[in-house]
């Protein structure tokens, strides 16, 4: 097991679907930031802005530009990430699925909606986690996580965050959005370090604040899969897409736009 977890990080990963990490990407903060400035003056395809207008601030993301961005490569390849991602899924291998860049600059009183990822991939397996680190300090705590709901029976309705329509057509599939503080669910939420990460399951329920403060909140974030990860075809196109796949469902992910990045 690497050096920065315990198996009690292991162990709550596995019972509560989150865990925080201290430090993982502590030696590549400088790095990262330089990455999000890259993207953020050379968008990819699928680059949004998450304000409607009339909403102050700004609210940009992006994601999958890793091979076209060195210094998130660099991330990936050179930091314990990988290890780590093996260590809290229980697997032996580990695929890179994607990259993805959240801004929230001063005034952006809007919040992230409550979603599961999973429901808008084409991964289907419980062996995967993603990383969220912030690259500026989070004082009064930011992305929160809802514990155990990775375990829920049902998914959670995907969402389109700026239409608030349903992603896919069936919607009789998925449990409707829940508001968790209303309904005193478990939300953990830390006060972080550049360079910490909160580590999550793709089933767990999560949203973020709105950064109401005078500082930026710049957060990388590296979705990672594991040995029981395959690709389960959904009733529309998926977020992200990646046109052109040509993978059938029961298929493991193909390596050579998925590269495995740690080996047992």
């Amino acid at each position: 097991m690497h050096a920065l977890i315990t198996q009690e990080h292991v162990d709550t990963f596995q019972c509560d679907g989150v865990v925080l990490i201290r430090g993982l990407f502590k030696d590549h903060v400088h790095t990262i930031r330089a990455g999000i400035e890259r993207n953020m003056s050379d968008p990819g395809p699928y680059a949004a802005e998450n304000l409607k207008k009339g909403e102050g601030g700004r609210f940009f993301d992006d994601y999958c530009n890793w091979t076209r961005i060195p210094e998130f490569e660099e991330v990936i390849h050179t930091s314990p990430a990988a290890e780590i991602a093996a260590d809290l899924m229980k697997s032996n291998r580990v695929q890179v699925f994607h990259d993805h860049v959240l801004v929230k600059e001063p005034g952006t009183s809007k919040p992230t909606p409550w979603h599961q990822d999973g429901p808008y991939y084409f991964v289907d397996g419980v062996q995967n986690v993603s990383f969220w680190s912030p690259v500026d300090a989070v004082k009064g705590a930011s992305l929160r996580c809802v514990a155990g709901s990775h375990a829920w029976e049902k998914p959670v309705l995907p969402t389109r965050w700026l239409a608030e329509t349903s992603f896919f057509p069936n919607e009789d599939d998925y449990m409707p959005v829940p508001d968790p503080d209303a309904e005193g669910m478990d939300i953990k939420e830390w006060e972080m370090e550049p360079g910490d990460a909160v580590a999550f399951n793709y089933g767990t329920l999560h949203g973020a604040r709105g950064n109401t403060t005078e500082t930026r909140r710049r957060a990388f974030s590296l979705r990672l899969v594991g040995d029981d990860a395959r690709y389960i075809e959904r009733p529309g196109p998926t977020s992200p897409p990646f046109p052109g796949h040509g993978m059938q469902p029961g298929d493991l992910l193909r390596e050579d736009w998925f590269p495995v990045i740690f080996q047992r």
